[in-house]
């Protein structure tokens, strides 16, 4: 009772190599660049509106690289434009979406944050202020560089042990039919880490510490420590989504992460048979997507939370 509860939407937008480099598909399709971004997002901006809620939304900043993508940078600033005018949080997800990035040397790390930081500054008008890593993984050298940048906050961390199970499994499975996956295995340490926002320490990211930014981690439930984020909750049957929301109302903050391609259609959108072959959520319709994703907002809403970006969570801390 009295309890403050706030939701943070947060939207990756990782454009569709990302999905080709996680099931070994080979190299994208250069058509098929900005179709997350320039498909999904405006989507997105709807059903927001129409909720009056404010997100943040991570973005790979190769995407408005104009000296790296030309024409597809710029169909793909235009839509940004809009989410910037509508008041949403533009905030980093590297520059070209290495998976690897925790793994890097300090010069790749810094190159791939400082870039990014420069290309979605400019275009947002001002610094931004925070960051999520591809894949989830975080290192010591990726939150010094943040420290470096002045972030205000991470949102890396998912300690989520059954999701980091089936990704082994998957990513296994590929190996074994000699198409290895794009992807890596977080450092499983990052399993144990507080679910609450914390700040963590520089050396050991999944502990507390004293870095001087905030990490705020991707929902879970407390106990079984479950992911609460988009392809659960818009995939699952709608009493398993009443629970796992019904458990997040008890906590103060909810950290609602979801993908650009939770809101794709594989025909609206013309995706590739091959890749909606391996990626289940393209194989469910777009229009019960939405109308998920809008039942999840009003339930989320219905339990009491107050919706802000991530970066007015932080400024109102």
């Amino acid at each position: 009772q009295g309890m403050t509860r706030t939701c943070c939407v947060s939207i990756d937008v990782d454009p569709i190599p990302c999905y080709y480099r996680i099931h070994g598909l080979g190299p994208a399709p250069l058509d098929l660049r900005s179709r997350v971004l320039c498909a999904a997002l405006p989507r997105f901006l709807d059903l927001l509106a129409e909720k009056d809620i404010k997100a943040t939304f991570f973005i790979v900043a190769e995407d408005v690289d104009l000296s790296a993508l030309g024409s597809h940078a710029s169909a793909m600033r235009a839509v940004l434009r809009d989410v910037i005018a509508e008041g949403h949080e533009i905030a980093s997800h590297s520059y070209s979406h290495p998976y690897e990035l925790a793994r890097l040397d300090s010069a790749q790390v810094y190159e791939e944050i400082g870039r990014a930081h420069e290309l979605l500054s400019e275009l947002v008008g001002s610094p931004l202020t925070g960051f999520r890593s591809p894949g989830y993984d975080l290192s010591s050298t990726i939150l010094r560089a943040l420290v470096d940048h002045e972030y205000r906050y991470d949102s890396s961390i998912f300690p989520a042990p059954g999701y980091y199970a089936a990704k082994a499994v998957v990513m296994a499975g590929l190996r074994v039919i000699g198409r290895a996956s794009g992807a890596v295995m977080t450092n499983p340490r990052a399993l144990t880490a507080p679910i609450e926002p914390y700040e963590p320490d520089i050396e050991l990211p999944w502990q507390h510490g004293a870095s001087g930014l905030l990490e705020l981690p991707i929902a879970v439930t407390a106990r079984s420590r479950t992911p609460v984020i988009g392809t659960n909750l818009l995939l699952a049957p709608a009493p398993l989504r009443r629970h796992w929301l019904a458990s997040m109302a008890t906590r103060e903050f909810f950290n609602f992460e979801l993908h650009g391609i939770d809101l794709c259609g594989a025909a609206e959108d013309g995706l590739p048979a091959s890749l909606v072959a391996r990626q289940p959520d393209l194989r469910v319709p777009l229009d019960r997507k939405v109308q998920a994703l809008s039942q999840v907002l009003d339930e989320v809403a219905a339990h009491g939370f107050a919706f802000t970006t991530l970066d007015g969570y932080v400024r109102g801390r």
